[in-house]
């Protein structure tokens, strides 16, 4: 620094600080030699404080306000510098600005999986990401145990290590909770603030107050997800008529779509199925069939006849109603299936006919 760059630091009896980034967390105000006239202006704006370090050692910390630097309002650093009353040379002080406002949408996530064991699903593993909002608690903490004697800190400073707090946490608050995973998703808010309770803590330990913490997603592998996909839809079938209308709808978009085409692939005719099973259910209302008995639907046209067992099929084909290529489908098949492709009724055609003669 030149003699007149000195010359006008040492006059120049104003001190603050303006922040012109958003991830400034502490900003060193610059002075030749660290000299500060005595009776200069300092300027702490609100969401500020200032921090006073005198030979590495942390003299003074104020807050809001508009300052005259005199013995009066640095009591500590004044015990420090020994001075007399009326001392008026410049002394030699870093000041530090601490920005205390809210530091928001800082992102947090797990890079590998969480493996966790649950009473429905057994062993599963868990991702899970959010973000988080924190701020500088106590400025002198902070700088004494994270800053150091770093003149330009930012969040990116200390972004890293804070992730790194969260997740080893979340881990194990996850892992010890006992949480279903079918019920993690439905207790994000509740969880959230478990976990900020529990993470505090450790960021008092830096100075730090962790104000806000946001779970976003919690996923599980795609097998878990189609499983549970599966569930919510088997938890709409309240008996077996609506069982059966599902898996007749469900049966129009299986690989066998083209024969279902042919029978009225369509909305509408789902509807008629429907319908015309409603309706042979109440006609055969009496009806019991036996317990674990195979019960079959075979085409008529563009309408389902049944529910028959193995023995009415075999009286269908004596009869001649049925063929090898009349389409059945029963519970457990995805889609509509010629006889001849069904072992159990491909057989009874078998029996009708009769060995060659020798």
């Amino acid at each position: 620094m030149g003699f007149w760059d000195k010359i006008f630091g040492e006059f120049i009896d104003v001190i603050d600080w303006l922040d012109e980034s958003n991830d400034t967390m502490v900003h060193r105000f610059e002075r030749y030699n660290n000299e500060i006239k005595y009776g200069a202006k300092l300027t702490v704006r609100e969401a500020q404080a200032a921090v006073f370090v005198n030979e590495g050692e942390i003299a003074d910390v104020l807050g809001p306000g508009l300052y005259e630097l005199e013995t009066g309002n640095l009591p500590i650093l004044t015990t420090l510098q020994h001075w007399d009353h009326g001392f008026n040379s410049p002394f030699k002080a870093e000041v530090y600005f601490c920005n205390l406002r809210k530091f928001t949408d800082l992102k947090w996530g797990t890079k590998n999986p969480i493996i966790l064991r649950d009473k429905e699903f057994g062993v599963v593993r868990i991702r899970a990401f959010g973000t988080y909002e924190m701020r500088i608690e106590d400025p002198a903490l902070f700088i004494r145990d994270i800053v150091g004697t770093d003149g330009h800190f930012s969040v990116d400073d200390i972004s890293n290590q804070l992730r790194n707090i969260i997740i080893t946490r979340f881990t194990d608050i996850i892992a010890n909770a006992n949480i279903p995973v079918l019920d993690l998703a439905s207790n994000y808010e509740q969880l959230s603030q478990y976990i900020t309770e529990k993470l505090q803590s450790e960021f008092s330990k830096y100075g730090i107050e962790l104000t806000r913490f946001l779970i976003e997603n919690i996923s599980v592998p795609q097998a878990v997800e189609e499983a549970l996909d599966k569930r919510t839809s088997m938890g709409i079938i309240t008996d077996l008529h609506q069982y059966l209308e599902f898996q007749t709808a469900e049966s129009m978009t299986g690989e066998n779509a083209n024969q279902t085409a042919a029978m009225g692939a369509s909305m509408g005719v789902g509807f008629a199925m429907a319908d015309k099973l409603s309706k042979n259910f109440g006609e055969r209302k009496g009806y019991v069939p036996e317990p674990f008995e195979k019960m079959y639907y075979y085409a008529r046209g563009k309408e389902p006849i049944g529910p028959l067992n193995i023995d009415q099929i075999d009286d269908l084909i004596k009869n001649k109603k049925v063929n090898a290529d009349t389409l059945f489908w029963s519970s457990g098949m995805e889609n509509w299936q010629k006889a001849k492709n069904i072992e159990e009724i491909e057989s009874l055609f078998n029996l009708l006919t009769p060995p060659p003669l020798s």
